[in-house]
């Protein structure tokens, strides 16, 4: 379309603004147009929103509303039991055979004398089945609860980011060799199992500290890249100020 303007013809400048659903890992993208006398330009900018409140956290509530996942007998309860009745910390794995999973399951469970002190429970959810679960909970020794969620849903639900180039970044490069040096190692035959390969093993995760009451969601961080941990610090004010 072209434009044509007269030396005497007046421009008022116009800016257009059009918001975006949020996508993988990040809070709601926003795009401006503006047009000026120089022509038209476009910015955009991503908010990472962790802490939610009032509203959003319902909402978050509302994506999580039909989804199970099972527990290590093979019960399925809905997730939001999970924090009903109690104060918890969920962590959503990568998958069972992470080894930045298992680095991110240690460093929470290192705090969890902390958050036994506050009544707060500490969970781990991974894409998967029961038996990686149980392969998972026999490795890590890991000391909090852990469910599976075979068919992703927990993820999708919640919009985790996944993807390659999510997965392979810079700086989850040098996360994966300083998991290696503190001792942290992957478990390749978890790894290739046919459900984390089928989907490519790109899935991100993320962290939500809820409860108790199905809606009362207070935070959520959804990992930007693999190995995306918060500060420990950053979840332990979120659960246990």
């Amino acid at each position: 379309m072209a434009v044509s303007l007269s030396s005497s013809s007046t421009f008022t400048p116009l800016t257009l603004q059009q918001k975006l659903k949020p996508t993988h890992g990040f809070g709601r993208l926003n795009f401006a147009y503006s047009v000026n006398s120089h022509g038209v330009s476009l910015r955009r900018s991503a908010v990472v929103v962790s802490a939610i409140t009032g509203a959003s956290g319902t909402e978050t509530a509302g994506l999580l509303e039909t989804v199970k996942v099972s527990d290590l007998r093979g019960n399925e309860i809905p997730i939001s039991d999970l924090w009903k009745d109690r104060k918890a910390v969920v962590a959503f794995a990568r998958h069972f055979g992470c080894v930045l999973c298992r680095k991110r399951a240690a460093y929470l469970a290192e705090k969890k004398d902390v958050m036994d002190a506050s009544g707060v429970t500490l969970v781990l959810i991974g894409p998967g089945s029961i038996d990686q679960a149980k392969t998972f909970v026999e490795q890590t020794k890991f000391e909090g609860e852990v469910y599976a969620d075979p068919n992703h849903a927990s993820y999708e639900a919640l919009k985790f980011a996944s993807g390659v180039s999510v997965t392979f970044t810079p700086k989850a490069a040098l996360k994966i060799i300083e998991s290696y040096m503190e001792g942290y190692r992957q478990d390749w035959k978890l790894s290739f199992m046919k459900d984390t390969v089928e989907r490519g093993g790109w899935q991100q995760g993320g962290i939500l500290v809820a409860g108790p009451g199905k809606n009362n969601i207070s935070y959520i961080r959804k990992d930007k890249e693999a190995g995306d941990d918060p500060p420990v610090e950053e979840i332990l004010k979120a659960c246990c100020a």
